[in-house]
């Protein structure tokens, strides 16, 4: 009896083990789910403002938010682009990781642009622009290329596969339109040409043997044996010799 109870008591706490763990499964896939819902809230807001900022302000502090713009938005395509090729495609392992250092320099430049775009100090902005747009440029042209070859190297690969699809579908169609195919017709066999005169003339010949005659040809013989002679009512019947 108590060992019934032991076993009762261990399956009802591994069930609240069990329970527990699913629990705190649940409540951090949510967690997460929700904070990404939040940072892409954060984030598209954050761009209407840059996107607002670079139309309504001017000068220099205009052109720092349109480049903190131009940045955001290519580093965010690449990393989705990576994103979805990524688990498809066990050879982007390697950009994935050159663009994890991309995404460290850009991070940084995001940042310093967001702190020059309140700066009071419009020349120093001014004189460090050039600066800015370069870096930029740098980054945003690497992210480019790096996306860019993914999403070619993804077309590639579709492309392969519809033209092996492509061909693997028309020969099941033929196998299936079987009846349509036209039967081959065979060559009709040319008669033989007849033989030339001389070439009949000039074939050696060998003397007939008796027996090889047909058996339908009677053999003649060289004189006719002499038919019987009719008779006719007027002549008399010859009379018999008298033995006297």
């Amino acid at each position: 009896m108590e060992a019934v109870i032991a076993v009762f008591a261990l399956l009802f706490v591994l069930f609240l083990v069990l329970g527990a763990y699913a629990t705190v499964k649940v409540i951090g896939a949510a967690k997460r789910g929700v904070d990404r819902t939040i940072g892409e809230a954060r984030r598209t807001v954050e761009d209407h403002a840059l996107r607002a900022r670079s139309f309504v302000q001017q000068g220099p502090a205009g052109e720092v938010a349109q480049l903190r713009l131009q940045l955001r938005t290519s580093m965010r395509a690449t990393q989705d682009a990576l994103r979805a090729g990524a688990p498809a495609d066990e050879s982007l392992k390697e950009s994935v990781a050159l663009f994890q250092r991309l995404s460290a320099h850009g991070h940084e430049l995001d940042g310093e642009l967001r702190r020059l775009e309140s700066d009071p100090d419009r020349a120093t902005l001014t004189q460090r622009l050039p600066d800015l747009r370069g870096r930029t440029a740098r980054i945003t042209e690497s992210a480019d290329a790096l996306r860019w070859a993914v999403r070619d190297r993804a077309h590639r690969f579709a492309e392969d596969d519809l033209d092996s699809l492509s061909s693997q579908i028309d020969m099941e169609a033929g196998a299936l339109r079987h009846w349509t195919k036209a039967e081959p017709q065979g060559t009709p066999t040319p008669w033989p040409e007849a033989p030339a005169a001389d070439a009949a003339a000039s074939q050696q010949t060998w003397p007939e043997t008796p027996g090889s005659r047909p058996a339908e040809e009677p053999t003649r013989t060289a004189i006719t044996p002499p038919g019987r002679r009719p008779t006719y009512p007027w002549q008399k019947k010859p009379r018999p010799e008298s033995t006297t």
